[in-house]
């Protein structure tokens, strides 16, 4: 799919991941709606790229239909979608104090798995009404997951399933739209300079970095942004995920 001159919704994309896939697709011509519960920070973000900025609670019906018709109004429908929204809470099932609270788990659930689901749903819905550009295709959803889904890690009991969840609703979805020109892929990251990355000790960061294959680091955001880019593009890629990784594997701890 060309992008120049198409509108696009990034979810999480006031830092991390989702603004560098922000700048990335605003660099490729694309009008660029970033989404974010931080209103500051995606203003940030819009302001530098030349896009809009909205505050929205990815998790919330409400929120996210205001949002994407918002989007709408300053864009045009949206064809292209990056769900970058997400949490990464840490907690046993069974901790010492006793079983986990079932609202920690759901909240993790619900921005991670539904938040994703949520603007699907209403991004697809949108670019359903568009003409198909050359080749068919109407529009591009780009989900984020992560090796978590895979290789989940004592505490990442929450974190893991949401991403699994991500995963399943793959392939699926892309199965339902492909009649109508609509491919879905997701990419899976594996360790990352995020910012909940960078709140670690210098030591860490770099310990975690040397346990990745190669190249031996940590993931740069840009790097992310460039599969999008790369998914965007190429019209083969439909209903994959794609691991993002550096050929790591995680430990059980």
């Amino acid at each position: 799919m060309r992008t120049e001159g198409l509108a696009a919704i990034v979810t999480g994309g006031a830092s991390g991941l989702g603004a560098a896939a922000s700048r990335a697709l605003a660099d490729a011509g694309v009008k660029v709606a970033v989404l974010d519960r931080d209103g500051t920070g995606a203003a940030a973000i819009a302001d530098e790229i030349g896009g809009i900025a909205v505050t929205c609670d990815v998790a919330d019906a409400e929120s996210a239909e205001a949002a994407v018709a918002q989007a709408t109004r300053a864009h045009g429908l949206a064809r292209i979608l990056v769900t970058c929204a997400g949490i990464a809470d840490a907690g046993r099932i069974v901790g010492h104090g006793g079983p986990i609270a079932l609202a920690a788990y759901a909240r993790v659930i619900g921005i991670n798995l539904i938040g994703t689901f949520n603007l699907m749903r209403l991004v697809a819905a949108g670019a359903l009404a568009l003409e198909p550009l050359d080749g068919g295709e109407r529009g591009v959803i780009v989900t984020t997951a992560s090796i978590a889904a895979y290789e989940g890690q004592v505490g990442q009991a929450a974190y893991a399933s949401s991403k699994a969840g991500v995963v399943g609703l793959t392939l699926p979805a892309a199965r339902e739209f492909a009649p109508t020109g609509i491919r879905v892929c997701s990419i899976a990251p594996g360790l990352f300079e995020t910012p909940m990355m960078k709140s670690l000790p210098r030591h860490v960061r770099d310990g975690l970095g040397a346990s990745v294959p190669f190249p031996s680091r940590l993931g740069r955001p840009e790097e992310y942004a460039a599969l999008v880019l790369a998914i965007v593009a190429n019209p083969m890629l439909n209903g994959e995920v794609i691991r993002l990784d550096g050929a790591l594997r995680m430990q059980s701890k």
